[in-house]
């Protein structure tokens, strides 16, 4: 069963901006290191930054919380597998969120899908219950 979706669309240039502006505060404040060290190796970083951002964005929007309910952007990060794929993971506020919203005799299963066409990055993130 569905239990949330959530999709979000950033303009690269904008987070480009930001990052050219507040560097390494605006990645500390928003990413996990993890998402910090795979961002800064890739050819164009605020592509990554910004498919990462819009993923934080949907997240919150699954999850039917906003950002400004008491979890951190850092409470909802990226890691990609061996494979590429990227996975998203819940900690925090956020975890309890997903908690709370899953009913009892279900687990929570949350899928993330990221894209990124110059000049926008698009993140799609559906949370299921899975019994």
């Amino acid at each position: 069963m569905i239990l949330g979706i959530g999709t979000d669309l950033v303009n690269i240039e904008r987070i480009r901006k930001v990052l050219d502006r507040f560097g390494d505060r605006f990645e500390k404040r928003v990413f996990s290191e993890i998402e910090i060290q795979r961002s800064r190796r890739k050819y164009d970083p605020s592509s990554s930054y910004a498919k990462r951002w819009a993923a934080k964005e949907a997240c919150s929007k699954a999850l039917g919380i906003g950002l400004r309910m008491g979890i951190s952007w850092k409470e909802m990060h990226i890691v990609n597998l061996g494979s590429g794929k990227p996975e998203l993971i819940i900690e925090g506020k956020a975890k309890d969120f997903l908690k709370h919203m899953t009913p009892i005799g279900y687990s929570s299963k949350i899928n993330v899908s990221l894209t990124d066409d110059y000049p926008w990055a698009k993140a799609i993130v559906i949370i299921e219950g899975i019994s």
